[in-house]
């Protein structure tokens, strides 16, 4: 099946399951983050998944590869991104199991079966309105700083879209982590497992991986952190096979 590709556009090879996805040369692209919360989301046969905020379409597409989940759901807001995260899915060969749905994310319970969704993924905005500086290319503030939905609103959203013991999975900064606790609680997302991403052994960690549970009990487990790269500066064995890469093949640009 061919792909739709425009000149302000490139076709990138992700090197899994011979999947590709569109991007924008001078719009945001997909990072490491999105690979990592891919590889830490589950989903059983038979599930629906939706992903709040789906860009491109990188992680639905990644799900598409890596889960049985009968069906997968992108919501993006900006249509012109969308459009491409549909091309993307349609070259694949995945119509039958991912759409790409144009909506505000608070408006998802009203479009999407409410109290019904199996899993929920989001790779949200990280950065408050209001910190540090914004990038003046629309797209790439938009998918860096909370302008069109707030982390209240992701975690609201989610919420209102999961069925009773539905599973909430999300990658983070760690200076939000506070804020995350608070909101999955304030909206009975019981954080269930957090995993701490450090790009070396030794390092602070640059990103979060949390698992949540809808009406879940109180109880968090804390996993063994995840390094990136070794002391050799390559990538570590398992952050090659999160992505199901060769050793020195193509891997995504560091998270964000």
């Amino acid at each position: 099946m061919g792909f739709l590709v425009y000149d302000d556009e490139t076709l990138e090879d992700l090197q899994l399951n011979n999947l590709y996805i569109i991007q924008k040369k001078d719009s945001f692209r997909f990072g490491m983050d999105a690979v990592l919360l891919a590889g830490f989301s589950r989903a059983r046969p038979g599930e629906t998944i939706v992903d709040l905020g789906t860009g491109t379409g990188i992680l639905a597409i990644l799900l598409a590869a890596k889960t049985r989940a009968e069906r997968i759901v992108g919501i993006e807001i900006q249509p012109g991104i969308a459009d491409m995260a549909r091309r993307s899915v349609e070259g694949n060969g995945l119509s039958g199991r991912v759409s790409i749905e144009v909506m505000d994310i608070r408006e998802a319970a009203r479009h999407l079966p409410a109290g019904e969704i199996d899993v929920v993924v989001t790779n949200p905005p990280y950065t408050k309105w209001g910190g540090g500086l914004i990038n003046p290319e629309q797209s790439r503030a938009i998918s860096r700083h909370e302008i069109l939905c707030t982390l209240e609103d992701v975690v609201k959203a989610a919420s209102s879209l999961l069925r009773h013991h539905g599973e909430f999975y999300m990658v983070h900064k760690p200076d939000r982590l506070c804020d995350i606790m608070v909101e999955m609680r304030k909206n009975q997302l019981e954080p269930k497992e957090l995993r701490m991403v450090c790009p070396r052994m030794g390092d602070p960690p640059s990103l979060i991986l949390i698992r949540g549970m809808r009406g879940g009990n109180p109880g968090m487990k804390l996993l063994q952190p995840l390094y990136i790269y070794d002391s050799d500066g390559n990538y570590t064995k398992e952050a090659r096979s999160i992505y199901a890469t060769p050793e020195n093949d193509f891997m995504p640009e560091d998270a964000r």
